[in-house]
């Protein structure tokens, strides 16, 4: 089973700086709550889907 969350921890793992990282997961978690997911609107919550973090930077994980 493959990792389907991904925090701000593992994409300054992949090369991004830590503020790129944090604006894109406070951007993916934007996303979620426009389509319907009012969980994560959450300050606490740091885990986004894989998905949509592809969908912001078009880089596959």
């Amino acid at each position: 089973m493959e990792k389907q969350l991904i925090t701000k921890q593992d994409l300054i793992k992949q090369g991004l700086k830590e503020g790129t990282a944090r604006k894109v997961i406070h951007e993916a978690k934007q996303v979620l709550v426009s389509q319907g997911f009012q969980f994560y609107n959450n300050r606490r919550l740091g885990a986004v889907p894989i998905s949509t973090v592809e969908e912001i930077l078009h880089v596959k994980f």
